[in-house]
């Protein structure tokens, strides 16, 4: 590693670490705070043996809506427990990509409100789990709790050393996955106790209640359903959470929600129409000493619905902020995931956030200066950041741009495909802000000395090879041994590489490595009455549509089809299926569509339409991402997923990255590479923006004759 980045990172973890670092540090200390739906809690589970009982909705715990200590919601436990019986309730630690279950601190917290008197003899018992599911003796939580006073909320601390291993092999304690209450005395009385703010930590924080600054310059704005409230960021390192109150028709102030560190965003899903809200926002810092509150904000939803055009340019606001707000401090680039690991940041992402960036400009969301600066500072970046034959790996981190290997020891060196979706978005920028000013000057050098840097004919791994290769690295040279050829997404490569004004291939590789498969994946069946000329089975995942045409024009045509007119024929099998639904998932719908490879419930899956790759996992990106193909069906969605799922689903960069309602499962994430299809592909079909600027650079316009496209505009899709 570089010295100097050396340097960089050690001042980030100094002063900037509440930016830098803000989901990373607050998932290290936090198991349970709110739930995302109302009724019951995806990360839980029960069981009663009789004639003990447990209260429990359909096998979860039920969410407290009514009290909590932060809002807006807390968990329920309703339990009777028998001699000859028992119970136990899980709650588990929250996962999603690239977070690693660990917890540094070594003191068990919670939070509890006993809405009638329990004798800390009668309270459950309590058994820790690992990730490696080790597990503790149950303890008896009596020592340590207090005989709770009725109606009023009590932090229970317990040492991790307390905890005993009764499995065969060492509990970790350090990395606690999962907190299991379990019966306690036999006392055949119904108890209830309401949990919530449950995780592993020390007290870190010296400062006295009222220490914390104040939230300074609350905003908030209002729209069709919901409020958006926004400050300026604290910046202390005792900083733990923002706690965001409203008052209601002149009523009292009561909390409703939490932000992390480092987001200074909070969305308020009212719900309705034409109604007024005030708020205030207060800083805590990890030991719930609160600042001062903040002045009063208020705001009204809007009194009539928004009309579509609003609907869409709201859409594409709050996503284009995943890019804006939610990038690298230092780096200026994209992410994986948010929540998630702050430091990792990915390739082909940051090219998606780069035209979702050239949208946000052109409509105003951010100067055009602005989005100058950004795009210097995310080009400076790429020039030093670790590169292979001129390719970057998948994955940076974010401060150093050193390599990172996510996925695992092989993957660990360039990514062409990654590299290529870079590309497409640099080049996008290059000619968007093809003007005179220094900076744009400036701009335009870099990013054509990245273009020309990169090797493209060095990935046929020699002279007269017939394919692309996806990876290589510096260890383990090309052991992932992964040849591109269609149908997917990695179209837009071999582009790029025909294009390359330095190191291109010939256009014979379109047909040899690209198509050289595609024979395999010409259809010419039909779907639901639809025709499909290319695809594999039923089209596979949406994300195929996208991740190539996000910046080429797909109003182009080979020898096998137009490939706008296929994507849109892909695009309407995937919604017909939907509406046909042979899973008979709940759900699913003329509103409710969209299946594309996502991070599902259980993790991450290719979904697409087929009964054997479909759990009811509806990604939003999957129709959004389709506008050009499928308007009307696509605004029929985003109508949907606003207006009546909003409230669980509608986030600070608007729409949450899945949905499972067979499971009642909202995703907690979303990621770089699903937030900007949605921003740009509705800028496509609004303006033509990102399509038009990719196309008119001169490398893609040779390109284009030298592979023999020809362009076409097939027959807008019919209103439906």
């Amino acid at each position: 590693m570089r010295w100097w980045s050396c340097f960089l990172a050690a001042i980030l973890v100094l002063f900037g670490a509440s930016f830098s670092s803000a989901d990373t540090r607050y998932y290290e200390r936090v198991i349970f705070d709110n739930s995302l739906t109302p009724d019951r809690y995806f990360e839980s589970s029960g069981k009663a043996a009789s004639p003990s009982a447990l209260r429990l909705i359909d096998g979860k715990l039920p969410v407290e809506t009514s009290n909590s200590l932060t809002g807006p919601n807390a968990l329920r436990l309703e339990w009777t427990s028998m001699g000859t019986g028992g119970w136990t309730a899980e709650i588990r630690a929250q996962e999603w990509r690239n977070r690693e279950i660990y917890f540094p601190g070594a003191t068990l917290y919670l939070w509890c409100f006993a809405p009638s008197t329990i004798a800390p003899a009668n309270l459950p018992r309590l058994v820790l789990r690992d990730k490696g599911k080790n597990f503790t003796a149950p303890l008896d939580i009596a020592p340590y709790a207090p005989v709770l006073p009725v109606g009023k909320w009590v932090q229970i601390k317990i040492p991790l050393e307390r905890f005993v291993t009764a499995s065969i092999h060492n509990f970790e304690r350090h990395r606690v996955d999962t907190i299991v209450f379990a019966q306690g005395a036999a006392d055949a009385t119904k108890h209830t106790l309401i949990v919530d703010e449950m995780g592993i930590g020390d007290s870190l924080s010296t400062a006295r209640p009222g220490a914390l600054p104040s939230v300074q310059n609350p905003r908030a704005k209002g729209y069709e359903r919901h409020i958006d409230l926004s400050w300026d960021p604290v910046v202390d390192p005792a900083l733990g959470r923002y706690v965001i109150r409203r008052s209601l028709d002149g009523g009292p102030f009561r909390p409703i929600g939490i932000q992390v560190p480092g987001v200074h965003h909070y969305v308020d899903f009212l719900g309705k129409l034409n109604t007024t809200a005030s708020y205030t926002v207060t800083a805590e810092d990890v030991d719930y000493h609160a600042s001062a509150a903040s002045g009063v904000v208020r705001a009204s939803t809007s009194a009539k619905l928004m009309t579509d055009d609003e609907l869409l340019t709201m859409v594409q606001e709050a996503s284009f902020r995943y890019y804006w707000e939610g990038a690298h401090p230092v780096s200026g680039m994209t992410r994986e995931n948010l929540p998630g690991d702050d430091d990792i940041i990915a390739t082909g992402a940051s090219g998606f956030g780069i035209m979702a960036l050239v949208a946000g400009v052109d409509r105003g969301f951010i100067s055009r200066e602005q989005g100058l600066q950004r795009l210097l500072k995310i080009s400076t970046f790429l020039k030093s950041a670790d590169r292979y034959h001129g390719a970057w790996p998948h994955f940076l981190h974010g401060a150093t741009g050193g390599r990172m290997p996510v996925f695992d020891m092989y993957d660990n060196g360039a990514d062409l495909v990654e590299t290529s979706f870079l590309m497409q978005g640099l080049l996008t920028a290059r000619q968007y802000f093809n003007g005179s000013s220094a900076m744009e000057k400036e701009l335009y050098q870099q990013v054509t000395a990245l273009w020309t840097s990169v090797e493209w004919d060095w990935f046929r791994r020699r002279p007269d090879g017939t394919a692309l290769f996806w990876h290589w690295s510096p260890e383990y040279s090309w052991h992932i041994d992964h040849a591109l050829t269609g149908w997917n997404e990695v179209m837009i490569t071999y582009l790029l590489a025909i294009a390359s004004p330095s190191h291109p291939v010939p256009p014979s590789l379109y047909y040899t490595g690209w198509a050289g498969l595609l024979k395999e994946y010409i259809s010419g069946r039909t779907f639901y009455g639809i025709k499909l000329d290319v695809g594999m089975g039923t089209g596979g995942p949406l994300f195929f549509t996208q991740y190539s045409f996000l910046g080429f024009d797909p109003y182009v045509k080979d020898r096998f089809t137009n490939y706008f007119d296929n994507n849109r024929r892909l695009a309407l099998i995937n919604y017909a299926y939907c509406q046909q639904n042979p899973g008979k998932f709940k759900g699913y719908g003329p509103n409710a569509w969209g299946i594309t490879a996502v991070d599902g419930p259980g993790g991450y899956v290719p979904y697409e339409p087929t009964q054997n790759l479909d759990d009811g996992t509806i990604a939003p990106t999957g129709a959004i991402g389709s506008f050009p193909y499928t308007p009307a069906q696509s605004l029929a969605a985003l109508k949907y997923f606003y207006r009546e799922l909003g409230d669980r689903l509608w986030d600070v960069y608007g729409f949450r990255d899945a949905f499972n309602l067979q499971r009642n499962w909202f995703s907690r994430i979303n990621m770089g590479l699903n937030q900007a299809p949605m921003v740009v592909m509705i800028e496509n079909y609004r303006t033509g923006l990102i399509w038009k600027h990719f196309m008119a650079n001169r490398e893609i316009q040779s390109m284009i004759q030298r592979v023999g496209f020809k362009v076409e505009v097939p027959t807008p899709p019919a209103p439906r």
